[in-house]
């Protein structure tokens, strides 16, 4: 039985409710919400424009073309949009050429319709044309439809309009999005590190809390094991995150104005992601380890005493991801210090480790155990949120830009 539905005016007031906190959100913050609504303006602006050159100025005999195509090519990104206008107008004029090239040879005849559409077809598979390769069939169809219906002696004229008016409107597409707002995606960056270092965070408190408390089972660990698998999708997000930031930048005058030229070339922030990649694997690692450390029982191995010590470095290591997952660009010269000092902490919580293991005789050699891979574990962690703080600190203190290359050691 479908459970029941609340009433009209309750939905109404929910959606209401909604569109308001989607528009306040646009209005407030430069975030997805604002470039939907900025997106959407060009895309019209452009496509009016284009409308009007197409068909009041130019009177052209399809004017639909110009606007179809500046919409098409509006992309997030100066970037893209710039490579997207030419494999489109590549895509047109191919499609276009092949239906005059059939025309021209055997008529304007069904036999032509097919062989037209199949060697359309067959090139718009070339990868260069990426997802503009249907664009050859598309234009090569509408082309043939053009071509008998216009006089013989006016058919590549009418040909060669559908090409100038898919160029025109790429050309006042593309010319929109550079000179009206065109997005600068850094914070997109910023938000993916802070997305993959908060998640990292939230699993190793729960860790280390159940250790610390001696709490550990069987359920506890397969749910760990469960949430560092989402760890490394979410790195990936942020890989993609970072690599949209870049590409933003291209072409893109706004970062010529002075509060953008502090942006670089964004690698510090890749770096810092693939080590926080590296630690969501290691976490996802140790989880799988002390499965096997909550099924060993054995009383005289300091079991208890080792896992607590390691709760203590997991804390430590929660502590430099929670402050990564906090990261503010603006206030970030401010905040590699605390960094620095925190993965100190995680060095001594893991030197302290490596003590009690040697002093309590934790069999740490012995491979039939989990402790020796835990403790391999601990150091890869603590090395690439080291590395992690000290990519931050380098870019910082060389070039005052939180962007700026820095190769990894």
């Amino acid at each position: 039985m479908n459970p029941p539905q609340p009433p009209l005016r309750s939905r109404t007031v929910d959606h209401l409710a909604r569109g308001r906190a989607w528009l306040s959100r646009a209005l407030g913050t430069d975030g997805h919400e604002r470039h939907v609504i900025l997106m959407l303006i060009k895309s019209t602006l452009a496509a009016t424009v284009c409308w009007y050159v197409a068909d009041d100025l130019w009177q052209a005999q399809s004017p639909a073309f110009a606007p179809f195509s500046a919409v098409a090519i509006m992309q997030v990104t100066v970037y893209q949009s710039l490579w997207q206008s030419l494999r489109y107008v590549a895509a047109v004029a191919v499609g276009v050429l092949i239906q005059g090239a059939m025309g021209q040879f055997v008529g304007p005849h069904l036999i032509t319709f097919a062989t037209v559409t199949l060697l359309a077809l067959i090139i718009g598979r070339w990868r260069a044309l990426r997802t503009e390769g249907s664009q050859v069939a598309t234009a090569a169809m509408f082309a043939f439809s053009t071509y008998i219906t216009v006089p013989g002696h006016e058919q590549w004229g009418a040909l060669g309009q559908i090409v100038a008016l898919v160029l025109t409107g790429c050309a006042i597409g593309t010319i929109v999005n550079l000179t009206l707002f065109p997005p600068l995606r850094h914070r997109t960056a910023e938000q993916g590190l802070r997305a993959l270092a908060h998640a990292t965070c939230d699993v190793l408190t729960d860790v280390e809390k159940a250790l610390v408390d001696q709490n550990l089972d069987e359920k506890e660990t397969a749910s760990w094991q469960h949430r560092s698998a989402a760890l490394l999708p979410l790195a990936a997000q942020a890989q993609d995150a970072v690599s949209r930031a870049r590409e933003s930048l291209a072409y893109n005058p706004r970062r010529l104005l002075r509060e953008h030229r502090r942006h670089g070339d964004f690698t510090g922030y890749r770096n810092v992601v693939n080590a926080l990649e590296r630690v969501a694997g290691q976490v996802g690692a140790l989880c799988r380890s002390l499965t096997y450390a909550q099924q060993d029982q054995t009383a005289d191995t300091g079991r208890g005493g080792f896992l607590v010590a390691y709760g203590q470095v997991l804390a430590a290591c929660c502590e430099v991801t929670r402050q990564l997952s906090a990261l503010d660009e603006n206030s970030l010269a401010e905040q590699t210090g605390p960094l620095r000092e925190a993965a100190q902490r995680a060095r001594s919580q893991l030197d302290a480790l490596a003590s009690h293991a040697h002093e309590a005789a934790t069999p740490v050699l012995d491979t039939a155990r989990p402790y020796g891979t835990l403790m391999a574990e601990a150091v890869r962690l603590v090395d690439d949120l080291e590395y992690a703080c000290q990519v931050l600190d380098r870019s910082t203190n060389s070039s005052k830009r939180p962007y700026a290359v820095v190769e990894p050691p």
